[in-house]
């Protein structure tokens, strides 16, 4: 029989299509492989932080709003930009304490607890007495830095995790000519720019530099892994071996791929992580800044290679770095003013959240006594219908159908045993 050409090419798409997919499978593995071995504390500590990061963008959206007052319709569009589904009404209904939920005019709107209102306004004064700190840290970034400039776009992105508030831009630069300066040399908003104009060396010294200063030695990174990680333990001392390069050192003298230049870059990832509120950042924003920080082009592997340094997790399928030093267990070591207030903000939402399971299980607990209530008749009613079929069984075997039946039979037996 002759196939047409046209069949033939539909069956040699399909087995290429047949054949691929192993090969989609195996890289997918590989992808799905770049993580640390997992620590059951420091990844309670991301999952713990999940739903803080959710909430925290939904306080924001709140907050934005005329009368700081929101409508749930307008709240459910933004669902799909926060990673969320479902509907916002049952998400909301979860955070009592933090989220008041009412109706009117047949339409559902929401907005900020008492309780919630007052943290808020408690954050806001801890920003506004964090403000040398976020100079300071603004500073820091801008000198590690190859040019000592940074896109205001990326620097976006990672703005919440150094702490900065929303308007940082016009909160510090007007404030501060003489360190900072706004430029756009592209005329559009994706081209602007953050440009350092003096550079301070006080402030030119790394947290491991400055716990060396403390305990009077040398500089160098601090491995937290078990002792029975030989191997990786080997790697880090033969690491360690190399002299600490500071993050604030200009790039352009090292060579590329050395030893040298992989110290600088993780003592400039360490920098970093030790910038931000939790010490930890996602891998996949930090690569945005590849060209400004000198980054590799493949930063994962290179923290995965320094596991006693760096935590590598890709839980909820975001690989995300965290600094081993600075937790212990779950819990973060030096706590910022501005965490102690965010974490007041969780412990809000554990208490919702509780609350709203409580109310939950009386709910189904409830609803299972009704049905138990409603279950009870319809047994009756069937165990009466089977005593009068088994009285009717019994009438036709003439009385014995009647030995059938649990208590006949212990009758029977008591009066049988009774005589003797």
């Amino acid at each position: 029989m002759m196939i047409s050409k046209r069949v033939f090419e539909r069956l040699a798409c399909c087995y290429c299509r047949l054949h691929s997919q192993p090969s989609f499978i195996y890289h997918f593995r590989n992808f799905s492989l770049w993580s640390t071995k997992k620590d059951p504390d420091l990844e309670a500590a991301l999952s713990r932080n999940r739903r803080w990061i959710v909430n925290n963008q939904i306080k924001n959206i709140i907050l934005r709003c005329p009368n700081q007052v929101v409508p749930l319709e307008h709240l459910q569009k933004k669902f799909k930009t926060l990673d969320l589904q479902g509907k916002a009404l049952n998400w909301l209904k979860k955070y009592p304490c933090c989220f008041e939920i009412y109706l009117e005019n047949d339409e559902y709107y929401c907005r900020l607890t008492k309780r919630m209102t007052h943290l808020v306004e408690e954050e806001e004064l801890v920003k506004d007495m964090q403000e040398p700190v976020f100079v300071q840290k603004l500073a820091k970034l801008l000198m590690m830095s190859v040019n000592q400039r940074l896109n205001v776009t990326k620097l976006n992105e990672l703005k919440h995790s150094f702490g900065f508030p929303d308007d940082y831009i016009i909160r510090i630069l007007p404030k501060h000519p003489e360190i900072f300066r706004l430029v756009n040399n592209g005329w559009r908003k994706s081209s602007m720019e953050i440009e350092l104009l003096a550079w301070n060396p006080d402030i030119a010294v790394s947290a491991v530099e400055a716990s060396a200063q403390k305990q009077g030695i040398e500089p160098c990174f601090s491995c937290s892994l078990p002792s029975t990680w030989i191997k990786s333990w080997q790697r880090f001392e033969e690491f360690s071996a190399i002299p600490y390069i500071s993050p604030y050192l200009n790039p352009r003298g090292l060579e590329e791929g050395s030893k040298e230049m992989e110290k600088k870059i993780v003592g400039l990832v360490h920098e970093l992580l030790s910038l931000t509120l939790w010490k930890k950042l996602s891998i996949v924003k930090l690569s945005h800044f590849k060209r400004e920080f000198a980054l590799p082009e493949k930063l994962n592997i290179l923290l995965l290679k320094h596991p006693g340094i760096f935590y590598v997790s890709n839980k909820y399928q975001i690989y995300t770095v965290l600094l081993r030093e600075a937790y212990n267990g779950s819990e973060l070591v030096d706590k910022n003013p501005l965490v102690i207030v965010k974490n007041k903000f969780g412990d809000l939402m554990q208490e919702g959240l509780h609350e709203y399971n409580q109310r939950r299980r009386i709910v189904n607990l409830e609803k299972k006594r009704k049905c138990m209530n409603l279950m009870k008749p319809e047994r009756r009613k069937v165990a009466s219908s089977e005593t009068s079929n088994q009285d009717d069984n019994g009438d036709t075997l003439g009385g014995l159908g009647r030995l059938f039946d649990p208590e006949e039979r212990k009758r029977f037996y008591k009066v049988l045993f009774d005589e003797r």
